[in-house]
Parts: structure tokens; C-alpha cells; sequence
């Protein structure tokens, strides 16, 4: 059961694909959702939705009144990362109902995104969107990390070689489906994510690399076992 969404709270929100298949198939999916993350975060955009998504497949191609006109932002996204089969947002809610709206245009765009581009009918997403309000200290000092942390999950780490906590930070600036390269300063989607609320919580880019690097020293492995704490 999902919690009531106020303005100015923070959620964790997450959902997979249907029998937790994969939803993005190529670097060209992970590219859409992400550009659907920014564009569909807006008040005035639920008419034409339809001829809008028709129209840019290639991303190349959209209605010049899109561009013209300013956002009026129904969320804030503070954080996301992008999995194979899943994906994690933490938003704040910024207009009455605006995860509800924010969520049910993302979820309807990409679908038909991904239904026309792969010849499939039929829901993509593994019913509702799961959401979580985040309140508890536990959430803002692990939460973050959490979310950013999710691409280590594809590491192998029973082949032959071993994977140090240098190794693991490699992979995560190497993994371009998160906010966690624009967390510590280097640009990736800078446009996507409203940082100054969490990076003054960790003091700046820096410290929060430095935490990242902490945490990954400290075995993230055994990090994963506080999900109980941040997903409760």
C-alpha cells in the first residue's frame, strides 16, 4: 500500500519489469528513459501524449511548443538508477498528485516506447509503482548510497579475479545509467536530478565521493543487508 504523497516529501520510488524481465534491451532504452525522466516532468504536458511519443522515436524529432516552453516541475528528481530489469527514483513531490501524474506518464511513454520499438503489446511494468516515504534517519544516511550502489549487483564477483573496493568504484563511474557520476562532479545527466538538497546533507561532491569510497571499503556487500532498514 502506498503511503499519501505531500508536497516537498521525499519517496523512494522503484518498480521492475513484468515477470522480472528486462526493460531495457540497448544503450538506445536506457537513453529514453532517461530523456522521459526530464521531458515528462511537467504539469502541462499530459495532452498529445500520443503524437508526442509517436514522434520522437529516434529522439531527434519533437513538437517546437516542447521546446519553448518552460517545465512546471510536478517532481523533483533527487537521485536515479537504471538496472536491467528495475529501476530506483527518490522524488519530491512538488505539485498535488504530481508523483501519481509524473509516474503514470512515465510508465504509459515508455511502454509504448518499448512495445513499438520491440513488436510487443501488453504491460511492461510489474503492476504499480512501489513507493516509500523517506522520514527516518536510517533513510537519508544510507538511501542514497543504496540506490547508487544497485549497479554492483552485475559485478561477477565469484570469477577469477578479485574485485577490490577500487575496482568496484571503477565500475560505478564506468555505469552511465545513474545520477551517481553528477553526485560526485563529473557531468553526465546534469539536467535530470536536483542535487543541492542531498549534496549539502553530505557537504559537497567531494565528500560525498569520499563517503562512496568509505562505504566500498567498509564491503558493500554487507551494505545490501540494510535494505530491510531503507525499504521497510
Amino acid at each position: 500500500m502506498k503511503p499519501p504523497f505531500v508536497e516537498d516529501q521525499i519517496y523512494h520510488i522503484y518498480n521492475r519489469g513484468v515477470e522480472k524481465r528486462n526493460i531495457f534491451l540497448d544503450d538506445k532504452d536506457y537513453f529514453r528513459f532517461i530523456h522521459d525522466l526530464f521531458e515528462l516532468n511537467n504539469e502541462e504536458r499530459d495532452p498529445n501524449i500520443g503524437y508526442y511519443f509517436k514522434n520522437t522515436q529516434n529522439m531527434k524529432v519533437r513538437p517546437s511548443y516542447f521546446e519553448r516552453k518552460p517545465r512546471k516541475l510536478l517532481v523533483e528528481i533527487l537521485i536515479f538508477t537504471l538496472m536491467p530489469n528495475h529501476f530506483h527514483l527518490l522524488l519530491k513531490q512538488k505539485k498535488e498528485r504530481g508523483i501519481v501524474r509524473f509516474m503514470q506518464k512515465l510508465g504509459t511513454g515508455y511502454t509504448m516506447y518499448f512495445n513499438q520499438k520491440y513488436n510487443r503489446v501488453g504491460g511492461l511494468f510489474q503492476g504499480s509503482f512501489k513507493a516509500i516515504l523517506v522520514d527516518k534517519e536510517p533513510h537519508f544516511l544510507y538511501l542514497p548510497h543504496y540506490i547508487h550502489f544497485n549497479p554492483l549487483e552485475l559485478l561477477n564477483y565469484e570469477g577469477s579475479t578479485f574485485i577490490d573496493w577500487k575496482g568496484e568504484m571503477e565500475f560505478l563511474r564506468d555505469y552511465r545509467w545513474s545520477s551517481f557520476l553528477d553526485y560526485i562532479g563529473e557531468r553526465n545527466f546534469p539536467s535530470v536530478t536536483s542535487r543541492e538538497f542531498l549534496l549539502n546533507n553530505f557537504e559537497g561532491e567531494e565528500n560525498y565521493r569520499k563517503e562512496v569510497e568509505d562505504r566500498l571499503r567498509e564491503n558493500h556487500k554487507d551494505f545490501f543487508n540494510i535494505r530491510e532498514i531503507i525499504l521497510e
